[in-house]
């Protein structure tokens, strides 16, 4: 997770999980890659927390990499994936400021992370998306729903915003709502599901 006001360290080593820590692969990260609209590919999960969505991208043949900002989740995600005998590329960055990965990304899931950032945060993140993929790739993003803002519960964005911050540079193929899958919350909160596409040149 990449907001600097946050000691996302502090918040991995509480001893009750993050509500998005689920230890289960996304609902919708799942649906989507069952619906054939993905394939195997260079993927990278921006804001990966403990690396569950990651894993099981490269246990679904990805050559995945995951992203957080928190070292503690990032070694416990490094721990997850020997465990599970599989090979995933852990980097410790904020998505505000990515590395240079080489080669470029033809899929990039964002569970939980896009939504945290100030709305002056989001130019930058786009920029730093379009800087990791080329024309064509895929962008599934899960963030919480400004219809039903909950407390507890994740931040939130409206439709509206989602369109204006990506629309310059990605078709948006679809935008749906769901429920996401949360932990230790008294109501399951209402999310936006967007897949987009880089737009071509």
């Amino acid at each position: 997770m990449p907001t600097p006001d946050r000691d996302w360290d502090q918040t991995y080593r509480d001893p009750q999980s993050p509500p998005w820590d689920t230890r289960r692969p996304s609902t919708q990260l799942r649906l989507l890659l069952e619906s054939g609209s993905v394939k195997p590919c260079r993927a990278l999960d921006l804001g990966c927390g403990t690396g569950t969505n990651v894993i099981f991208l490269a246990q679904q043949g990805f050559s995945a990499t995951g992203v957080d900002l928190s070292g503690v989740a990032i070694q416990r995600a490094r721990e997850k994936a020997r465990a599970a005998a599989v090979s995933v590329n852990f980097v410790c960055a904020s998505v505000l400021a990515l590395p240079d990965f080489g080669v470029p990304f033809a899929f990039v899931f964002d569970c939980g992370c896009f939504h945290t950032l100030a709305k002056d945060q989001r130019r930058t993140f786009v920029e730093q998306v379009l800087g990791v993929t080329r024309p064509g790739s895929i962008f599934l993003l899960l963030c919480g729903n400004a219809k039903e803002p909950l407390d507890p519960g994740p931040p939130t964005v409206s439709e509206e915003e989602i369109r204006a911050t990506f629309s310059r540079d990605f078709d948006i193929e679809w935008i749906r709502e769901f429920r996401l899958d949360t932990v230790n919350l008294p109501k399951t909160p209402l999310g936006y599901a967007t897949l987009m596409r880089r737009r071509l040149p």
